[in-house]
């Protein structure tokens, strides 16, 4: 039994030592193992990361080429206008206007005078069919006493670029706008309204080229634009008139930037102001309107005119605005549109820069057409204050010194409002 019991013991010791023997490798293998599998783990995360990383930088890449590419190689055909107008139907249609700025109002605030009623043909070219215009310069004639503009009596006239062009209401309302106001500052100046077929680049172009063609004509208003394409500067002979014709373009509405046709070197672009009134009606300052668009072109190359003026920043591209004048729907003008626009017809209030171009054309018949491209840098570069409201009080947007005004030329407001017609 002793023996037994030692044996016992002996086995038992060694099976114990044996265990423990065994145990030790089985421990250091897992630790290395787990060791192994951790760093391998790791490697391939970060092998994963980098992947990821440089499937990213390859698609950034790709995306960068195909968008610069695009626009690099924008033409006509990815050109699409807006109207650059802001509508408010007053506080219930066919509401009276009186309480907004009316013709005899604004030209007393600009220094144009009164007696002078204006000569020769303003054309406006717009999009699409406005089948109420004739009829809404009518009522809008008669509101503020102004002679009668009418195709029977060789004042109005209209022509569509097809024979089948659609309504839109946007563009009714621009129309409007375009035609009433132009006839408000010149009432002794004729009006040719021509429909292009539609909002698209080359539309628009047929009924540029058709306007460029046209004899005793003095002024053409464009108050629409859109995004600058890389061959503009290709078209820019369907903004000369063959007789003479000045061309001004409004600058835009969202504040800065740039649109075409305003950078083209052959139109004086117009920005927009806010008139700022006393109480009783009277002027008080004017300001740059926050919405007034304007900059450095992207494809087109800076003027002589710009040149000889030392307008700053540049970089060798043209500069926009050139000039500017009211544009702020708060110190808005009444349109009178029975097209419907959002369900609305009647009065209206309106702002925009596409308020400043008919004027400014309606201006240029004042001054017997003496307004030109050239003379206005002229003008301003002799005696500024004689011929412009300089500017220097506001801003279009917070990128420094392109969205501020300042003392004589800026890229809000351009020289300034006019202050008279004897450009």
């Amino acid at each position: 039994m002793p023996k037994t019991k030692k044996i016992v013991k002996s086995k038992s010791s060694t099976t114990s030592r044996k265990r423990v023997v065994t145990k030790k490798p089985v421990k250091k293998i897992r630790r290395l193992s787990t060791k192994r599998t951790s760093s391998r783990n790791t490697d391939l995360y970060n092998k994963k990361i980098i992947i990821v990383l440089l499937i990213a930088i390859v698609v950034f890449a790709l995306l960068g080429y195909l968008i610069y590419n695009k626009q690099k190689n924008t033409s006509i055909d990815d050109f699409k206008a807006t109207p650059y107008n802001v509508v408010r139907p007053l506080v219930k249609p066919n509401v009276s206007p009186k309480v907004l700025i009316s013709p005899s109002t604004i030209k007393s605030f600009y220094n144009l005078p009164s007696n002078n009623r204006g000569t020769g043909t303003i054309v406006i070219i717009d999009a699409f069919d406005d089948p109420t215009a004739e009829a809404d310069l009518a009522t809008f004639s008669n509101q503020y006493g102004l002679s009668a503009c009418t195709t029977a009596n060789g004042c109005f006239q209209k022509y569509k670029m097809s024979a089948n062009i659609p309504v839109n209401n946007n563009w009714a309302i621009e129309d409007s706008l375009d035609i009433q106001w132009a006839h408000a500052i010149a009432p002794g100046a004729k009006i040719l309204l021509v429909e292009a077929k539609s909002d698209n680049g080359i539309d628009l172009i047929n009924a540029l080229n058709y306007v460029k063609t046209l004899p005793n004509i003095r002024s053409v208003s464009l108050s629409w634009g859109g995004n600058e394409f890389s061959t503009e500067s290709s078209y820019g002979n369907s903004l000369i008139n063959n007789y003479g014709a000045t061309y001004f373009v409004a600058s835009g509405d969202s504040g800065h930037g740039t649109s075409w046709p305003a950078v083209s070197v052959n139109v004086i672009g117009v920005g927009g102001t806010t008139l700022n009134l006393n109480l009783n009606g009277t002027f008080k300052s004017e300001t740059a309107w926050s919405g007034s668009s304007g900059g450095v072109s992207k494809y087109i190359k800076e003027p002589n005119r710009q040149i000889v003026a030392k307008i700053n920043y540049t970089n060798g591209y043209r500069a926009t605005p050139d000039v500017s004048y009211n544009a702020d729907p708060n110190s808005g003008y009444a349109v009178y549109d029975s097209t419907p626009y959002n369900g609305y017809r009647g009065w209206f209030q309106v702002g925009g820069t596409s308020a400043g171009a008919p004027q400014w054309a309606a201006i240029n018949t004042l001054s017997n057409g003496t307004i030109t491209n050239n003379k206005i840098y002229t003008d301003a570069l002799v005696t500024n204050q004689a011929y412009f409201r300089d500017i220097t009080v506001g801003n279009n947007g917070s990128c420094g010194i392109l969205c501020n005004t300042s003392a004589g030329f800026d890229y809000v407001t351009g020289w300034g409002s006019p202050k008279t017609t004897t450009f």
